[in-house]
Formats: C-alpha cells, sequence, structure tokens
C-alpha cells in the first residue's frame, strides 16, 4: 500500500508552500491545546485519488486524539492515529500509519513527530504540516512527504460532516 501511496503523492503538484519548518536551534513557541480546539470534529474529502476521513476529538487529558483513514476503490488503504498533546508548554502532534489490515508501518515503540513550529487564531503549523481552519465547516491540510528523490506537499480540503440527529 506504501507504493500505491506514493504513486499517488507523486502525480501532485503544487505551487504554494504550506508546510513549515522549525530553523536550526528554533524552539517550538509556547501554545495549549485549547488554541487549537477548533480541529475537533468530524472531516471528510477527497485526496489521493480516494475519500479521505478524520475524526478529531476535543480536548481532553491533556490530549486531542484523532484517526484517519483513505478509502480507494472502495478498499482502505490506509489508517492513521494520533495525537495533539501538550509539552513542554508547546503542543507535538504525532502519529502511527497503518495498512487495511491494521498492520503498523513503523516500529512498535516509533511515531511519527511534527513539533509546532508557529500558531495563530485559525492555523497550526506543525513542521511539515499545516491545518487551516477555512470556515466554521472547511478545514485544510497540508503535508510535507519526503522520499529519497523528492519533497512534495500534498493539500486534504475537508468538508464537516454533520451527524443526524
Amino acid at each position: 500500500m506504501k507504493t500505491l501511496l506514493f504513486f499517488f503523492l507523486g502525480t501532485l503538484f503544487l505551487t504554494a508552500q504550506e508546510t513549515l519548518q522549525l530553523a536550526a536551534g528554533e524552539s517550538s513557541p509556547k501554545a495549549a491545546l485549547s488554541d487549537v480546539a477548533w480541529i475537533q470534529g468530524h472531516w471528510k474529502g477527497e485526496a489521493l485519488g480516494g475519500i479521505a476521513e478524520e475524526i478529531w476529538s476535543p480536548p481532553l487529558g491533556g490530549s486531542m486524539v484523532f484517526v484517519f483513514r483513505l478509502v480507494h476503490d472502495d478498499q482502505v488503504s490506509f489508517y492513521e492515529i494520533g495525537h495533539i498533546i501538550e509539552s513542554n508548554g508547546s503542543l507535538v502532534m504525532q502519529l502511527k500509519h497503518f495498512d487495511g489490515a491494521l498492520r503498523g508501518w513503523e516500529t512498535k515503540d516509533e511515531t511519527v513527530d511534527f513539533p509546532l513550529v508557529k500558531i495563530s487564531p485559525n492555523a497550526v503549523y506543525f513542521e511539515g504540516l499545516t491545518i487551516k481552519k477555512i470556515s466554521e465547516n472547511e478545514v485544510q491540510f497540508a503535508v510535507l512527504v519526503e522520499d529519497e528523490e523528492k519533497k512534495e506537499e500534498i493539500i486534504f480540503k475537508y468538508q464537516r460532516v454533520r451527524t443526524q440527529p
């Protein structure tokens, strides 16, 4: 499935730089989960040739938990599970990837970590991953994906999923 993912990633080209990196020796700014609580909710959109979906919990216990899945041709391509946590007066996003059968991509104790670079009322910039609030019902995620040969940003545009009462 990783090969499929990188095939899709290789077909996308973006002109705007959406993601940021910390400069050498730079520390993450002060921030709290309350600064990013607007991310909570159920989000869905088209990306990577399929349907992408993220479900984010409200802040509780020092974290905001999320799950992600990408469905392509009516089959799950991969999942992510992760969280944003408060750490040393700032925020860190951590995640793990799983294939459609829940076999992990990372080793048992390994996570993919994104330290905070910058925060504003409607955007949070982690290293290589940006989340922007476009409106109450729309968010955009930009993810920097690297392989041996190139770096590319992938954009996920999501709409809020409304649950039926």
